[in-house]
C-alpha cells in the first residue's frame, strides 16, 4: 500500500489533518521556516549578484532529520504550508532541505482546514510558485539589508541593542508625525446654539439645533458673534419652513480582512493585534469541537480579499433564509472597491461552517476564541444580508433670517442589524414629535441654550487606527501589521497606555536620525512602493533582483554618508550649568536605556551620575518654579514642577509661556 507524507508548519495542524486522513497517511510539522539567513552576517551582497546564503536554522536540525527519515518512507511528499507568500517559501526551503526532486515535489493548498477543502486539495497538487517566493525572498532581503545596514549606526548614535527595520522605521515615523501633529496644535473657539421650541397641541418640545440662514451654514466662532445672532433672534418668529420625509439605506458591512478584524476585535473585544491573530489562528488551526470533532472553524486569517467562494454564499444564503426569512437575505455578493492591489488568492475571514453557530461552539473554545469567533460569524452572516432601512424626517425651523435644524429617523426595516452592529455606529436620533408637526405651523420659544467649545486635537493612534492608517497608505501586508507594532513597542520606541500609542524620548531619537539620514527609507510614499514591486515581484512581472540591484546601491551611499555626518555630531556632550557636587565639574547630558540621563565628564575617575530634568523654559503657574520635562514609569513624557514633591503641578499638554 502506497504511503504518503503531508508536511504542515504547526504541530497543531497535525492534529486536525490527521483525523481526515486514512493511515496510509502520516502527517508531519516543520514548525515554521527549516532555513533562513545567518545572523551572524548580513547573507547577502552585491560580490556575488545578492544570490542569498541560506543556513539550517538553529535548533532545527532535529526537525529536519525527522522529516528526512519520513520523506524516506514515503511513496510521494505533499508540501502543505499556508496559502501565502510565506508558506510557498516554506514549502520551497523544505523543498531544498529535504533534497527533494522536482518530480516529488506536489505542492497543496487550503483556505480552511476542513475535511473537504483538504482531501479536495489533495486532488490537485501543484508545483512551487516561484514567483511568491521570489516575492517573500525580496522583502526578506530587503528588511535584511535595512536591519543590518542601519542598525549598528543607531547602536553607535543612541544606545546598543537598537533596531531599523523597513517598516517599523516607517510605523514609527508615522506615530511622531502625529505626535508634533498634537503639539503643534492651537485650539479654536465655537459655540453651538440649541433652541427648544412648543407647537400647538403637541405636550413634548421640538429641539432643533442652529444651522445659519439662507445662503448657508454659519459657524459661531465667538461669544460677540453669538450674541449678535440671538439679539436678532429673540425678536423673530418661528416658523416651519420645510419638513422632507425620506428613506436612508444602511449597507451591509463587508465580511472581515486582516486589517479589519484587528480594528474591530480591539475596539469590541479590546483584544491587541498581536493576541487577536494567535487567537485567530487557533480558530483556523482547528478546535474540538463537541459531536464534530477537530476541525479548523474559520478560514486562513491573513488575506485582504473581500471575496467569498460561491459555495459559502449558497451556504449563507440557505441558512438566513431559512432562520430570518427571505427578505433577510441578499442579492448578491458585494465587493470592496478599491485601487490597490489585492492578493486575492485568498476569501475574506468566515467560519468554514455557517451552521456552527456560536452557540454550538461556545463550550469548546475558551472565553478569548468564542469571543473572537461570535465576531467572525456575526460579521460574515450580515454580509450576506439585507440592507438596513431607517425613515427620516428633516424639519427647518425659521427665525427671521436665521434656520434650525431638526432630525429623526426610525429603524424601518432591520435586515443585517438583527445580527451586527458595527462599533462605530452612531446613535440614531429618534425624535418621534417630529413626525407629528405640519409645514407652515408657527412655533413658540422657550428658551435657548448655547455652549463654548474649542477645537480638539487629533487623536493619539491606537493599535487599530494605526493598522488602519498602514492599511491605506499601503504599508506592509496583512502578516506585517501585529508584528510591526509588537516590534516598536518591545523596541521601547512607543509605549501603550489606555489603549493609546505614545512616543517615547528613545523613539524620538530613532525617528530623528531615521528622518534625517534615511529620508527615502521612512518616506510613506517610498514604501508604499516597494509593496507594489513586491506584488509585480509575485505576478511574475519583476525579476526579484531587479529591486534588490537597485536598492542596494542607494542605502549603502546613505549609510557611508550617515555615517561621517553622525560620527561628527558625537564628538562633544552637551554641557549643562548643572555642577558635579563629587568634584566640581559642569555635567553634560548622555543617552542611557532610558533616555537622556546627567554624567560627570571626569568618568571613569568620577562617577557621579543623577537625573536630568530638561527646562522648557516655562514657569510654573503654582508656584513660580520652572516647569521640566519628566517620564512616567512606562516611558510616556509629561511636564511638571522642578521643586516636585513640595510641588506636584503637572500637564501632558506641552505648556506655553503665554
Amino acid at each position: 500500500m502506497s504511503k504518503y507524507l503531508v508536511i504542515v508548519e504547526s504541530p497543531a495542524k497535525v492534529k486536525t489533518i490527521k483525523k481526515f486522513l486514512g493511515s496510509n497517511y502520516e502527517v508531519a510539522a516543520s514548525n515554521g521556516h527549516v532555513r533562513d539567513l545567518p545572523k551572524s552576517t548580513m547573507g547577502i551582497g552585491p560580490e556575488d549578484d545578492f544570490e542569498p546564503h541560506y543556513i539550517t536554522i538553529r535548533g532545527k536540525g532535529d526537525v529536519l532529520a525527522n522529516l528526512r527519515k519520513e520523506a524516506k518512507k514515503a511513496d510521494k511528499v505533499y508540501l502543505a504550508t499556508d496559502p501565502d507568500r510565506e508558506g510557498e517559501a516554506i514549502s520551497w526551503h523544505l523543498s531544498k532541505a529535504l533534497k527533494l526532486e522536482d518530480k516529488d515535489i506536489n505542492r497543496i493548498s487550503f483556505n480552511e482546514i476542513t475535511k473537504n477543502a483538504v482531501k479536495e486539495s489533495l486532488k490537485k497538487p501543484r508545483k512551487i510558485d516561484m514567483n511568491l517566493v521570489d516575492a517573500q525572498q525580496s522583502r526578506r532581503i530587503l528588511d535584511r539589508m535595512v536591519g543590518y545596514k542601519i542598525s549598528p549606526l543607531l547602536w553607535e548614535k543612541v544606545k546598543r541593542g537598537l533596531s531599523a527595520g523597513r517598516v517599523q522605521s516607517v510605523a514609527l515615523r508615522i506615530i511622531c508625525d502625529r505626535e508634533n501633529e498634537i503639539n503643534a496644535f492651537v485650539p479654536e473657539e465655537y459655540w453651538t446654539l440649541d433652541a427648544s421650541f412648543t407647537a400647538k397641541g403637541i405636550k413634548k418640545p421640538v429641539v432643533a439645533k442652529f444651522y445659519g440662514d439662507d445662503n448657508g451654514k454659519i459657524n459661531i466662532t465667538g461669544e460677540k458673534e453669538l450674541n449678535d445672532i440671538l439679539k436678532k433672534l429673540n425678536k423673530a418668529e418661528f416658523v416651519i419652513s420645510d419638513i422632507k420625509k425620506g428613506e436612508r439605506v444602511r449597507k451591509a458591512p463587508l465580511p472581515f480582512t486582516t486589517s479589519t478584524l484587528q480594528q474591530e476585535a480591539s475596539k469590541v473585544l479590546n483584544f491587541t493585534t498581536q493576541k487577536t491573530m494567535r487567537t485567530a489562528q487557533q480558530l483556523y488551526e482547528g478546535v474540538d469541537i463537541k459531536g464534530v470533532g477537530q476541525i479548523g472553524i474559520i478560514t486562513y486569517l491573513r488575506t485582504d480579499s473581500t471575496r467569498v467562494a460561491d459555495e459559502a454564499v449558497a451556504a449563507a444564503h440557505s441558512y438566513i433564509v431559512e432562520n430570518y426569512g427571505e427578505k433577510y437575505a441578499t442579492a448578491g455578493a458585494k465587493k470592496k472597491e478599491t485601487t490597490q492591489k489585492i492578493q486575492d488568492a485568498h476569501e475574506a475571514i468566515r467560519p468554514t461552517d455557517i451552521t456552527l453557530t456560536p452557540s454550538m461552539v461556545k463550550d469548546s473554545l475558551s472565553r478569548d476564541e468564542f469571543r473572537l469567533y461570535q465576531l467572525i460569524w456575526k460579521r460574515f452572516v450580515a454580509s450576506q444580508m439585507a440592507s438596513a432601512v431607517y425613515e427620516t424626517t428633516q424639519v427647518k425651523i425659521s427665525g427671521g433670517k436665521y434656520i434650525f435644524t431638526a432630525n429623526s429617523s426610525k429603524l424601518s426595516f432591520e435586515g443585517f442589524m438583527s445580527v451586527y452592529v458595527e462599533s462605530d455606529e452612531e446613535k440614531e436620533e429618534n425624535n418621534a414629535v417630529l413626525n407629528s408637526l405640519t409645514e407652515g405651523a408657527v412655533l413658540s420659544l422657550n428658551e435657548f441654550e448655547h455652549a463654548q467649545h474649542f477645537t480638539q486635537p487629533p487623536a493619539h493612534f491606537t493599535e487599530a487606527s494605526l493598522v488602519k492608517a498602514l492599511e491605506e497608505l499601503g504599508i506592509g501586508r496583512p502578516s506585517t501589521y501585529a508584528p510591526t507594532i509588537t516590534t516598536i513597542l518591545a523596541r521601547r520606541y512607543i509605549i501603550k497606555e489606555n489603549k493609546s500609542l505614545y512616543v517615547t524620548e528613545l523613539g524620538e531619537a530613532v525617528n530623528d536620525i531615521m528622518v534625517k539620514a534615511f529620508p527615502s527609507i521612512v518616506d510613506v510614499n517610498f514604501t508604499a512602493n516597494m509593496e507594489a514591486l513586491l506584488d509585480k515581484v509575485e505576478e511574475g512581472l519583476i525579476p526579484w533582483k531587479t529591486i534588490v540591484r537597485n536598492f542596494y546601491p542607494d542605502l549603502d551611499e546613505a549609510v557611508n554618508e550617515a555615517q561621517k555626518e553622525l560620527e561628527t555630531v558625537k564628538i562633544a556632550d552637551e554641557v549643562t550649568d548643572e555642577i558635579c557636587e563629587l568634584c566640581g565639574r559642569n555635567m553634560v547630558i548622555k543617552y542611557g536605556p532610558h533616555g537622556k540621563f546627567l554624567a560627570c565628564p571626569g568618568f571613569p575617575e568620577c562617577k557621579n551620575t543623577k537625573t536630568y530634568l530638561e527646562k522648557i523654559g516655562v514657569k510654573c503657574p503654582e508656584c513660580g518654579r520652572e516647569l521640566v520635562v519628566r517620564k512616567t514609569k512606562k516611558g510616556r513624557r509629561y511636564y511638571g514642577c522642578e521643586g516636585y514633591p513640595e510641588c506636584e503641578y503637572m500637564t501632558w499638554q506641552k505648556p506655553k509661556a503665554e
